[in-house]
C-alpha cells in the first residue's frame, strides 16, 4: 500500500513511534510501504532522490527501493486506505530528520553496491555514513576509512534506535559486518542505549520501555545477561561501596607502619574472639588510625597471622559512596541490607569503617538522630550482636564521646583501642620507614638531620596537630618544594646556555682539554709525587657543568623554611641580613622611643635570647611588666617593637584592660561556657593567638582589670599555654607578652624629691634601682606574689625630661609632614615654634600626651586655617614662625609679610 505526497520539499515530521528494534512490529509491516505525514520542515538536500521504501519479509529490517515514487501529502482517500493499516501508516513516522538522513544514505550505500533492496549492512553503512563523530561509529572507532563516520548524539527517537535494532538482529548482514570490523556488538547496543536515555534524561523524558522478546535480543552469545541502563547491578555490593585493603597491600600500595605493633596485635587479639569481636581505633587526628587499619591489612596479605584470619580481606566501607545518590526512600536502606548479605555470603570480609560516628543519623528515617529512627548504624546492630558482620572502626575521642556513648547498645558491640600520639622517637622511625616512598615521589633525597628537624619542630612550632602526621607533611611539602627549585633550576640553567656565545663554548671546550692533558701528564708521573703537586696547581679554577638531573637534597634548612612558612615563626637559622638586624635593634626601637634606654634594653634581651634558642621552650618569650607615668612609652615601645621585630604595628594584639573590669568578661578572652551566649565563637585572646601563633600581646592598663584575669595569666606565664572554653590548648610559647600599669608612679614621683620636697638631680649610676625597688613595694601591694614570681622583668619608665621633650617634638612633626606630603604641600617650622611648643606643652606629671595637644593647637589647627584661605597648591612649602607680637602665623615660602627667622626643622 502507498500513499502519494506532494514534492520532498514540503515540511515533513517523521517522529517514531514505537521501539523500531520490537520484532513483531518489524514482521507485521512486512512487504508494506511506509507513509509520511506532514508536520515540520526538512532541508530538501537530505533527499535528493525521492525515496518509496517497502519492509522485505526476508529481513527485519531489508527495505526496497523505488526511485521514481514521490511523498505527496496524504489525500482523504489515501487516508481512508490507511486508516486501515495505522501500524504500517506510523512506523517512521517518529523518525527524526538524521534518522531519515540515514536511511536515505543507506539508499545510496545499497545502489552504489548494485542492490535494489536495504538490508541491514545497508542500514549500518548509512548510519555511520550520516555521522559526524570523530572518535568512530558509538566510539568503537570504525572510521570513514573503513565504514564512514560514526554517529552523533541527537535528543529524541533517533538513528540510535536504528543502531539498537540492527544489534537485535541475531542473522543481520550488519552484524557480521561489525564482527569482521572487530566491533563488540553488545558493548555497541549498550552505548546507543545509555546515550539514548542519557539524550532523553536531558529533555526531561522518560525513554520507551523495550519489549521482552526485544530485550532478550540483546543478549550475549553465551547468555550472560547485560543491563545497560544499570550496570551497577552487575557489581556486588562490596565491590561498589568498598575497597580492597589487602589486595592493595599485595600490589604495595601502601605505605608500610612502623612502630605500632602493640596496637596491631591488640586489634588481632579482639578479632579473633567468638563475640564482639569489632575493634574501635580511639585517638585524636593525625595520630595514625588508619595507617594502623592499613598495617593489618598488609601483615593479612602476608600471612603473618593467626589461622583464623590468613583467608581474610579487610575492605574500607566508602560511607560518602555508599549514602551518594540515594535519593529514593528505602534506597539507602537496600543498600545498606545488600552489603550485609554480601558480607555475610563472602564469609571472609572484614569491613574497615573510618569516621564510623558518621554512620549514626546518616539516612535517618523517622525522627531523626533523636534515638528512635532508623539510621545506618541501626541497621547494622544485628548483625554486629550475632556476629554475622564484622569491622575495624576509627574516629576521635571527642566523636566518641559524643556519639557513641549515648548509644549503649551500637557502644557495647565495640571494644575501643586508645591509640595514643608516638614519641618523637618512634615518629622519627616512621619517617624513616616512609623516606623511601616520599624520595621516589618528590625525585630528591632527605638526610637523616632533615628527617629529625621536621619531628622536632613540628612538636615545638605546629602544637595544634598532632605526629607523625604533622611530620610527615613538613617533609612532603619540603620534598615538593625542592622538587619545584629542580625545575627553576633546570630551566635557568637552559636559559644560560642558550644565552651564550659561541666564544664562551670553546672556552669550555678548551677549559676541558686542559684539564684532560692535566689529568694525562699526571697518570704518565705518577712517580713523582712532586711533579703530581705542580699539576695540581695547574688545574683550572673552572668547575664542570652540574648535572640538572640530579636529585635535590632536602636538609634541615629547608625544613625549616616549610615550618616556618606554616606557623609564622621564624625557625630557620640566622641569615646575615636578620642577625644584623638583631644587632641593630636596640637603636630602632630608640628612635620611636626617647628617654628609655633600660626598657628598651630589657625587651631586646628577650628577643634575642628567643630567636637565639636559649629561651624556655615551654613558656612565652617573655612577660614583661611596664611601670611607670602615664605619657612617658610604654605603649609606644610594644607597637615599636611589633613593627621593627614582627613586621608591623598590625602583628600586635591589644587588650584593653578597662574592658575587662567585670567578673564576668573573663570569658571575653576564653570564650563563652555551654550554655551562654557566644558559645562556640572562641575567645577574644585565644583566638587571635590561634590565627597569630608569634606576636606580642598588649595588655594595657592591667591594674584596672578584674582580679579573676589574673588567675588566668597565671597559666600563660608558667605553662606557656591556655586552655578556651571548647577545651582546646592554644600556645602561647611564641608570644610576647607586654602588660603596662601606672602603679608606682607616686613612689616615683616622690622619689625624686627630697624629704622637704625639693627636688633632687638624678644619680644615673643608681637612680633607676632606687626607683625600681620603690615600684615593687608598690606593686607587692597591689598584685598577688604567684603574678609577680611568674613575671620575668618589671621594667620602670623615667619621667620624660626637658631635652627629650625636643625629640619627641621633632618626631611628631615627622607625622604632620608625612600626613601633608599625601596633600603635596611641605613644612618648616621655626625654632621659635619649638620653643613654644615645648613651653606649652612639658608637664613632667602628665609625659608626652600634652605635647601632642600642644602639636595640635599650635601646628594642626593654624594650618587647616590657612589651607582653607590661602591659596595653596601641591609644590607649596607651608612655614610656621612666631610674628613681631609672638603669635604663631603661618604662610607660604614666596610670602614677605612673616617675621625673618631661621628654621630648624624642614
Amino acid at each position: 500500500m502507498e500513499a502519494s505526497t506532494s514534492s520532498c520539499s514540503s515540511p515533513l515530521s517523521l517522529d517514531f513511534l514505537p521501539p523500531p528494534f520490537s520484532p513483531p512490529l518489524h514482521r507485521r509491516i512486512s512487504a508494506a510501504s511506509i507513509h509520511f505525514r506532514r508536520h515540520k520542515p526538512l532541508s530538501h538536500s537530505l533527499y535528493p532522490n525521492p525515496i518509496s521504501c517497502t519492509i522485505n519479509s526476508s529481513s527485519y529490517l531489508g527495505i526496497s527501493i523505488s526511485p521514481k515514487t514521490r511523498f505527496n501529502s496524504l489525500s482523504p482517500s489515501s487516508s481512508t486506505r490507511t486508516r486501515s493499516s495505522p501500524i504500517i501508516a506510523s512506523a517512521f513516522e517518529r523518525f527524526t530528520e538524521r534518522a531519515i538522513k540515514a536511511v536515505v544514505f543507506s539508499q545510496r550505500e545499497a545502489r552504489a553496491l548494485g542492490k535494489d533492496m536495504v538490508f541491514t549492512h545497508h542500514l549500518l553503512l548509512g548510519l555511520i555514513a550520516e555521522s559526524r563523530r570523530p572518535d568512530g561509529f558509538l566510539g568503537s572507532g570504525i572510521t570513514i576509512d573503513i565504514a564512514r563516520d560514526c554517529v552523533r548524539s541527537i535528543w529524541h527517537n533517533n538513528q540510535k534506535h536504528i543502531a539498537i535494532g540492527l544489534f537485535a538482529v541475531d542473522d543481520g548482514s550488519a552484524g557480521r559486518v561489525l564482527k569482521r570490523l572487530g566491533a563488540n556488538i553488545n558493548h555497541l547496543a549498550a552505548v546507543a542505549v545509555s546515550r539514548l536515555q542519557g539524550e532523553l534524561a536531558k529533555d526531561g523524558r522518560e525513554p520507551p520501555a523495550r519489549p521482552k522478546r526485544a530485550r532478550d535480543k540483546l543478549l550475549p552469545a553465551k547468555g550472560t545477561v547485560v543491563r545497560y541502563s544499570e550496570k551497577t547491578r552487575d557489581k556486588s555490593a562490596l565491590a561498589q561501596f568498598c575497597t580492597d585493603l589487602t589486595a592493595r597491600a599485595s600490589d604495595g600500595l601502601i605505605d608500610p607502619v612502623i612502630g605500632r605493633d602493640n596496637e596491631v596485635q591488640r586489634i588481632i587479639q579482639i578479632l579473633c574472639r567468638r563475640t564482639k569481636s569489632n575493634p574501635i581505633l580511639l585517638g585524636e587526628a593525625g595520630v595514625g588510625k588508619t595507617a594502623i587499619a592499613e598495617g593489618l591489612a598488609i601483615i593479612v596479605s602476608q600471612g603473618n597471622v593467626p589461622v583464623f584470619l590468613l583467608k581474610k580481606r579487610i575492605m574500607s566501607l566508602d560511607i560518602g559512596l555508599l549514602i551518594a545518590g540515594a535519593k529514593e526512600r528505602g534506597e539507602l536502606e537496600r543498600r545498606v541490607t545488600s552489603l550485609i548479605k554480601d558480607v555475610k555470603k563472602s564469609g571472609n570480609v572484614i569491613l574497615f569503617i573510618d569516621e564510623v560516628h558518621t554512620l549514626i543519623g546518616s539516612g535517618t528515617v523517622g525522627q531523626g538522630n533523636k534515638g528512635s529512627g532508623l539510621d545506618i548504624a541501626n541497621l547494622l546492630k544485628p548483625s554486629l550482636g550475632r556476629g554475622e558482620l564484622q569491622c575495624i572502626a576509627s574516629t576521635t575521642m571527642d566523636e566518641y564521646r559524643t556519639h557513641f556513648e549515648k548509644d549503649k547498645a551500637l557502644a557495647r558491640r565495640f571494644q575501643p583501642v586508645m591509640i595514643n600520639e608516638p614519641s618523637q622517637e618512634d615518629a622519627i622511625r616512621i619517617l624513616l620507614g616512609l623516606r623511601e616512598k616520599y624520595e621516589a615521589h618528590h625525585k630528591c633525597k632527605y638526610t637523616l638531620e632533615a628527617l629529625n628537624a621536621a619531628v622536632h619542630l613540628s612538636a615545638r612550632y605546629i602544637p595544634d596537630r598532632h605526629l607523625p602526621d604533622k611530620a610527615i607533611d613538613l617533609i612532603d611539602e619540603a620534598g615538593s618544594k625542592a622538587r619545584m627549585e629542580s625545575f627553576k633550576r633546570r630551566k635557568e640553567h637552559q636559559a644560560r646556555i642558550l644565552s651564550k656565545s659561541p666564544d664562551d663554548y670553546w672556552q669550555e671546550i678548551r677549559s676541558v682539554q686542559a684539564m684532560h692533558e692535566v689529568v694525562l701528564a699526571s697518570k704518565l708521573n705518577k712517580d713523582d709525587g712532586a711533579s703530581n703537586i705542580e699539576d695540581d696547581r695547574k688545574l683550572p679554577n673552572t668547575s664542570l657543568p652540574v648535572n640538572d638531573d640530579e636529585p635535590m637534597v632536602v636538609g634541615p634548612d629547608e625544613i625549616a623554611v616549610v615550618a616556618s612558612l606554616w606557623s609564622g615563626i621564624p625557625v630557620q637559622q640566622l641569615t646575615a641580613d636578620e642577625r644584623m638586624h638583631l644587632v641593630g635593634l636596640d637603636e630602632q626601637l630608640k628612635k620611636r622611643v626617647v628617654g628609655q634606654d633600660e626598657a628598651v634594653a630589657a625587651i631586646c634581651r628577650a628577643v634575642k635570647r628567643s630567636r637565639i634558642g636559649l629561651k624556655d621552650p615551654k613558656r612565652p618569650i617573655a612577660a614583661m611588666l611596664f611601670c611607670g607615668p602615664s605619657g612617658v612609652g610604654k605603649t609606644e615601645l610594644a607597637k615599636a617593637l611589633a613593627a621593627c621585630y614582627f613586621g608591623s604595628e598590625a602583628a600586635m594584639v591589644r587588650l584593653d584592660m578597662t574592658e575587662y573590669m567585670e567578673r564576668h568578661t573573663v570569658s571575653k578572652l576564653i570564650g563563652s561556657p555551654p550554655g551562654y551566649v557566644g558559645y562556640g565563637e572562641g575567645g577574644t585572646l585565644t583566638e587571635s593567638i590561634r590565627r597569630r601563633p608569634f606576636t606580642v600581646v598588649l595588655l594595657d592598663e592591667i591594674e584596672k582589670a578584674h582580679p579573676d584575669i589574673f588567675n588566668i595569666l597565671l597559666q600563660i606565664f608558667e605553662d606557656g599555654h591556655l586552655t578556651d572554653s571548647k577545651g582546646r590548648r592554644v600556645s602561647f610559647k611564641n608570644v610576647l607578652v607586654v602588660m603596662t600599669s601606672n602603679v608606682g608612679s607616686t613612689a616615683i614621683a616622690k622619689g625624686r624629691h627630697n624629704s622637704i620636697g625639693f627636688l633632687i638631680a638624678d644619680d644615673k649610676s643608681t637612680s633607676y634601682d632606687g626607683l625600681k625597688a620603690l615600684v615593687m613595694e608598690e606593686l607587692k601591694a597591689y598584685f598577688r606574689p604567684e603574678l609577680l614570681n611568674r613575671i620575668d622583668e618589671v621594667v620602670v619608665f623615667r619621667p620624660l625630661e626637658r631635652t627629650q621633650m625636643l625629640e619627641i617634638l621633632n618626631l611628631m612633626l615627622l607625622e604632620v609632614r608625612g600626613r601633608l606630603v599625601s596633600l603635596g604641600i611641605g613644612l618648616e617650622v621655626s625654632q621659635a615654634i619649638l620653643e613654644l611648643i615645648c613651653q606649652q606643652g612639658f608637664d613632667r606629671s602628665y609625659g608626652a600626651r600634652p605635647l601632642r595637644r600642644a602639636v595640635t593647637l599650635i601646628i594642626e589647627d593654624l594650618l587647616s586655617e590657612a589651607f582653607l584661605s590661602g591659596d595653596y597648591k601641591p609644590g607649596d612649602t607651608a612655614i610656621i614662625d612666631l610674628d613681631d607680637s609672638g603669635n604663631p602665623v603661618v604662610a607660604n615660602r614666596s610670602s614677605q609679610n612673616i617675621y625673618s627667622s631661621d628654621t630648624t626643622f624642614s
